[in-house]
């Protein structure tokens, strides 16, 4: 298989360091917030690469982080009189909860900035002994951009271009404006951690470098992210990493792309962002990640007002396709293996799930033409897509559920209410939690309104009463 390498800008054969093992670390989520689309891309995308590695035989250890203190958060502490780590801690509850409603699966690994600080003030000390790293007199710690001759390998610009035209923090204690904070010294009131240079707490770039090599040692052979993350945040990553150890830290570099909002840049200051919970509770998670992996990984995502749900539609007519199907032939036995062997092509070809997607429609009008000509091999062609677009997400659920959770969640597909809708994803979310009395209450309230909703193994189903 092949991957596109950011830092070499060109695809090259997958060959990991050591055979049969891949060693991946993605940079998650700076939870100062709640988690967004942006968010939730990234997260399916690299779950996906894990997914299909492991399908091509590797033993995946799969490392994701959360950043869990930093400015932002300190500042949303702040405002909402929460402490610092107790408002992070809420946040990554909140995370958790809305990736695993996307049916996102967790990392090998979850690594936290807050527990490694040993391992980065570890990091810290040994790069100031190389002669990499030197304390400020105001107990902060710089890194000196100047000694990795290196520097600007992965975004391919020079320190100087770097700078040109960029506002940089003016800062007495630097020696040079491109050195970058390996550790802050605390303000009045911030939460800290004693160091050899005083109480404070770790830079952002400093964290991915300590807590991977503790976690993985000096290599790995993927490391991921948004692409916005390229500079500064990778590529001062590769200058702590390689500065420290003399090896090369990633041996490939990948990214996603940015999601855009009717052809604008999604960002709070704009007021468009999309929040993860408010999709789930317009689209099925089958459809949004649908929508989401049309586009190569590598490419922005445009979201407009009808992405969604002209998704949530193909999806719909696939899955009424697979009921007519299973209901009429069942649910096949050997599956058609001519199916799976163009998928894996697909995706070896660097992930490309919109190629493997793009099969699909080809794929449903045979089928279609194969249900209308009474050919049961039919359901061996459905049988294979379950079985192996399931990586992606898709076709996990049984069609009915699929239906009824889509005529559940959009009115004008069915006859349910938005408020019927929210309380029957409140009552399962209750007997998910075990919490019985709530999800009876919440039933109650479903029936008063002239809705019954039943439960199965995939999910529930609401109608209205006759």
């Amino acid at each position: 298989m092949r991957i596109y390498n950011s830092l070499t800008r060109r695809k090259e054969e997958f060959v990991p360091l050591e055979e049969g093992k891949v060693k991946m670390y993605a940079c998650g989520i700076t939870v100062s917030g709640e988690a967004h689309v942006g968010h939730g891309y990234q997260a399916l995308i690299y779950d996906i690469m894990r997914k299909f590695l492991e399908k091509c035989g590797y033993k995946v250890t799969y490392a994701r982080n959360y950043t869990d203190v930093d400015d932002k958060i300190i500042a949303r502490s702040k405002e909402t009189g929460i402490p610092a780590d107790v408002y992070a801690e809420q946040m990554i509850e909140k995370i958790d909860a809305v990736m695993r409603e996307m049916d996102i699966d967790d990392p090998t690994l979850w690594l936290k900035a807050t527990e490694n600080i040993s391992n980065i003030i570890d990091f810290i000390q040994q790069l100031i002994k190389k002669g990499h790293a030197y304390p400020a007199g105001n107990g902060d710690v710089y890194f000196a951009v100047d000694s990795f001759k290196k520097y600007g390998c992965l975004s391919n610009r020079s320190v100087e271009d770097m700078l040109d035209g960029v506002r940089v923090e003016n800062d007495e204690q630097k020696r040079s404006p491109a050195d970058f904070a390996l550790w802050k010294a605390a303000k009045e009131g911030e939460i800290c951690w004693d160091s050899p240079w005083g109480k404070g707490r770790p830079g952002w770039h400093i964290e991915c470098s300590a807590m991977n090599r503790a976690a993985f040692g000096d290599s790995i052979d993927i490391h991921g992210g948004g692409r916005d993350l390229i500079f500064p945040h990778h590529e001062n990553e590769i200058a702590q990493t390689e500065s420290l150890t003399g090896k090369q830290f990633a041996k490939y570099w990948t990214h996603n792309g940015l999601i855009k909002v009717n052809g604008q840049k999604m960002s709070k200051s704009l007021g468009n962002s999309l929040l993860l919970k408010d999709l789930l509770l317009k689209y099925t998670n089958e459809a949004i990640k649908f929508a989401l992996l049309q586009n190569n990984y590598r490419n922005d995502i445009n979201i407009t007002d009808d992405l969604f749900p002209e998704s949530e539609k193909r999806l719909t007519a696939f899955y009424k396709t697979v009921k007519a199907v299973e209901e009429k032939f069942g649910k096949g036995t050997a599956g058609n293996k001519a199916i799976d062997e163009k998928f894996n092509e697909d995706m070896s070809e660097d992930f490309n799930t919109a190629l493997a997607l793009s099969e699909l429609y080809g794929l449903f009008k045979i089928i279609d033409k194969k249900l209308a000509a009474n050919d049961p091999s039919c359901a061996e062609d459905v049988r294979q897509i379950r079985q192996t677009y399931s990586l992606l997400g898709l076709f996990k659920k049984d069609a009915d559920a699929y239906l009824a959770e889509v005529s559940a969640k959009n009115p004008a597909e069915g006859e349910v209410p938005a408020e019927v809708a929210e309380l029957a994803k409140a009552r399962w979310q209750a007997k998910t939690d075990k919490n019985w009395a709530e999800a009876d209450s919440l039933r109650s309230q479903i029936e008063a309104l002239g809705f019954t909703v039943k439960d199965g193994k995939d999910g529930y189903t609401v109608t209205k009463k006759q």
